[in-house]
C-alpha cells in the first residue's frame, strides 16, 4: 500500500492510499480523487517521505509524535470539521429554501422544535438574528449529503 500526501486546489491536505504509483496515476488522470473536505477534484501530490504500510504485523515507521507538524495539525482540524459536519447532517432536517420561514415557525411555537438546516439569503439570516432567532451560517459541502467512500 502506498500512502501519499495530497492537496486540493483549496489547500486542504489529506492522505491518499493507493496500491501502487500506477494506481494513483490512473485515478488522478481520470479525476477519481476528490478532497474529503470540499470535494474539489483538482489534486496535487505533495512532497512527502515515502511510507509503505505492510499490515498489522509490522509497525509503520513514523516520525516522533512529540511535536505535531503544521500538516498534522491541519489534518486534525479538517477531520474535526468533517466530524462536525456529519453530526449536523445526522441530527437536523433539511428544509431547503424554506429555512427562514421554518426557523420563524419553530421560534414562535407554530411548529415542533427541532434542529433544521437549509438555505437562506444573507438578508434573511440577518433578519432572523435581529428577531432573536439563533442561527449559524454553515457551509456544508454537497458531497457530504451522499455516501462517502
Amino acid at each position: 500500500m502506498k500512502v501519499l500526501d495530497l492537496q486540493c486546489a483549496h489547500k486542504h491536505v489529506f492522505e491518499g492510499w493507493f496500491s501502487s504509483e500506477a494506481d494513483f496515476q490512473y485515478q488522478h488522470g481520470h479525476g477519481l480523487i476528490e478532497c474529503p473536505v470540499c470535494g474539489n477534484a483538482t489534486i496535487d501530490k505533495m512532497l512527502s517521505a515515502p511510507r509503505l504500510n505492510f499490515g498489522s504485523e509490522r509497525e509503520a515507521i513514523r516520525p516522533s509524535q512529540e511535536v505535531a507538524s503544521p500538516v498534522v495539525a491541519t489534518q486534525s482540524l479538517q477531520a474535526a470539521w468533517m466530524a462536525a459536519a456529519r453530526l449536523v447532517l445526522a441530527n437536523t432536517d433539511d428544509v431547503g429554501d424554506q429555512f427562514a420561514e421554518e426557523a420563524r415557525r419553530i421560534h414562535y411555537g407554530e411548529a415542533d422544535e427541532r434542529g433544521i438546516r437549509g438555505k437562506a439569503t444573507r438578508a434573511e439570516t440577518e433578519s432572523l438574528i435581529e428577531e432573536g432567532i439563533a442561527v449559524v451560517p454553515l457551509e456544508l459541502p454537497e458531497f457530504l449529503k451522499g455516501p462517502l467512500q
